[in-house]
């Protein structure tokens, strides 16, 4: 017994019917086949046709070249590229004071990056105007690919074309079995492998794969859901810092914030009443070795709660755990210490009693400086004698004939504070805002010992007495403090939905292939059945002809082959050429008529 194989442009020798020709190009065979190999793909039709002058006709240019597929995927990378400065360059709504350092440090280059929005990336003209056309070139996009895909599900595959050989898989056979029961075969073999399959003539039409276009299309969806996402994020976003030192606390409310953001839709009535209080900060270091110094332990204990009566809760945050609570989350940003001072005026009263956060001026190390101001000292006599005290601190000092003041290790394990004193007016009653960490000089005079500015070192429990008997300063003690992010981003799930099923759609549009097949019965002159398959993909790929000879190996069962096949008198030559399908097209062989391809 023999059967026949061949692509459109070589007939092959004889094989069993899983034989199967190579895999042609699939868009040559569409050409040739009309309806049968169109609509294997949602995309839009290239139109080359130069519109006409006018202006309806280049807003209708531009508006398709805006909603092609390649504009959308070029304002992608645009957008890309363009949030590159965003995370170089120091932004206004990230850190004012990293935006106003590097215009003090680069004059003329903060000129140009004003010039270009390059401080304010994010809301700039330019970045906004990319983003708003992406927007608009995937909905252009989508919309139409969507409601033609939706129509292809709805009709039925096109009928087989006139000459299957064209097709890049083919394969056929003869047998005795009547072409009706070898169709009725055909379609229930082709329904058990979850093809859509349908008889149209003497043919069984069948078609599957839709899921390829349905993850592409999910991709892109998916990219709007993402920019919305952004969107909203960006709209109604929350979000301040605030300093804690242990024992202290926060509540949620407008005035307890350091520094405060939000969008331009976000409602500051709207902020989530819970708070939390800072109990103890643990934080231990490498103690040897090439990383000496580096966190081991970096851990805020604080207890929080949530609502206005709500039962308070004890917890623990870290650098890569956050505390979410009433929809906002909590982050653990950096850490500090907070000498105890004690401060006594010229009467001898308590004018200060607490601890002052010192910021870190050595990341590593903790050498950090501060200032403690007190507005209600006087002197001996009740007059009028504000104190302000300049300080460096450092939480391991080296020790005398160290050479250096600054710290050598991050822990506590020397700790020392040295303070300059100043008298007069702190300027804190102008009504102007104040640094807490800078002191105001203008109006203050420094105490002098013997002539010489006054300073002390000191170690916890000892005292820095002011000349005239005008008080005292005592180093009492340290406790840690840590800065906190509180902050609401409301797209952050819409965000992470839009990310997943970008790449649900994405597997789908590439490691699905969207096929055709048809398989034909029709009797021949000697009363035998013939028995043809043919498939078709939207790309060229190996697995269609191997498919195919599955889909063979399976009829085989219901279409056996004819005795007289195999080595008959009568049997064709496989190497002759077919007059009826000639193995090479002439001039006179056009592209087959739509015609033949049946539509829905």
């Amino acid at each position: 017994m023999s059967t026949k194989t061949g692509t459109p442009r070589d007939e092959g020798p004889a094989t069993d019917p899983g034989s199967v020709a190579d895999p042609g190009p699939a868009a040559d065979a569409g050409s040739d086949l009309g309806a049968a190999g169109s609509q294997l793909s949602t995309a839009p039709a290239e139109d080359v046709t130069f519109p006409s002058l006018g202006p309806l006709g280049w807003v209708r240019w531009f508006w398709r070249q805006l909603t092609s597929m390649r504009v959308a995927l070029l304002l992608l990378f645009l957008l890309s590229i363009g949030a590159i400065p965003g995370s170089l360059i120091p932004q206004t709504s990230i850190d004012p004071d990293k935006v106003e350092q590097f215009r003090d440090k680069h004059p003329g280059l903060a000129g140009i990056y004003d010039a270009l929005g390059m401080f304010h990336v994010y809301s700039s003209v330019w970045f906004s105007a990319i983003y708003l056309l992406l927007f608009i070139s995937l909905i252009g996009c989508i919309v139409p690919r969507s409601w033609q895909f939706v129509g292809q599900l709805r009709g039925r595959p096109p009928a087989a074309p006139r000459r299957l050989t064209r097709l890049p898989a083919y394969t056929t056979w003869r047998t005795d079995a009547a072409p009706e029961e070898v169709l009725g075969a055909a379609q229930r073999l082709l329904k058990k492998k979850r093809f859509r399959a349908h008889r149209a003539g003497t043919a069984v039409a069948a078609e599957k794969g839709y899921l390829r276009e349905v993850g592409n299309l999910v991709f892109h969806v998916a990219l709007i859901v993402m920019l919305v996402a952004f969107a909203v994020g960006s709209l109604w976003k929350s979000e301040g810092n605030k300093l804690v030192t242990e024992g202290d606390g926060f509540a949620n409310s407008l005035t307890q914030y350091d520094e405060f953001k939000s969008g331009p839709f976000y409602d500051t009535d709207d902020l989530a009443p819970f708070g939390f209080t800072l109990n103890k900060f643990e934080a231990t270091y490498e103690r040897s070795g090439p990383e000496k110094g580096t966190p081991r332990v970096f851990r805020a204990h604080i207890t929080y709660f949530s609502g206005a009566d709500g039962k308070e809760h004890k917890t623990a945050i870290e650098v890569n755990t956050p505390l979410d609570i009433a929809g906002s989350k909590i982050y653990l940003l950096n850490h500090g210490y907070a000498p105890e001072v004690t401060v006594k005026d010229g009467r001898g009263k308590v004018v200060y009693q607490g601890a002052v956060p010192f910021l870190p001026i050595d990341p590593k190390n903790f050498t950090s400086s501060g200032v403690v101001k007190v507005p209600g000292a006087k002197t001996k006599d009740g007059k009028r004698n504000q104190l302000g005290f300049q300080g460096l601190f450092v939480p391991t000092f080296g020790g005398k004939g160290s050479g250096s003041m600054f710290s050598q290790f991050p822990a506590l394990d020397y700790p020392v504070l040295t303070l300059t004193a100043y008298h007069g007016d702190l300027g804190v009653d102008s009504g102007l805002s104040q640094n807490v960490y800078k002191l105001d000089k203008k109006r203050l005079t420094q105490y002098k010992n013997k002539g010489a500015p006054l300073a002390k070192m000191m170690l916890p429990g000892e005292t820095m007495k002011l000349p005239n008997g005008d008080g005292s300063i005592k180093f009492t003690g340290v406790k840690s403090w840590a800065s906190f992010k509180i902050s609401q981003q409301p797209g952050n799930g819409l965000a992470l939905a839009g990310a997943t099923a970008a790449l649900v759609g994405l597997a789908g549009s590439l490691f699905i292939q969207r096929r055709r097949v048809w398989i034909r019965a029709e009797a021949d002159a000697d009363g035998h059945t013939v028995v043809e398959l043919a498939g078709l993909g939207r790309s060229e790929s190996a697995r269609l002809p191997e498919e195919l000879g599955e889909l063979a190996l399976a009829l085989e069962p219901d279409a056996p082959l004819t005795a007289a096949t195999a080595d008959g008198p009568d049997a064709p030559d496989p190497d002759a050429p077919d007059p009826e399908d000639p193995a090479e097209p002439t001039d006179s062989d056009g592209p087959a008529d739509p015609s033949e391809g049946a539509r829905a």
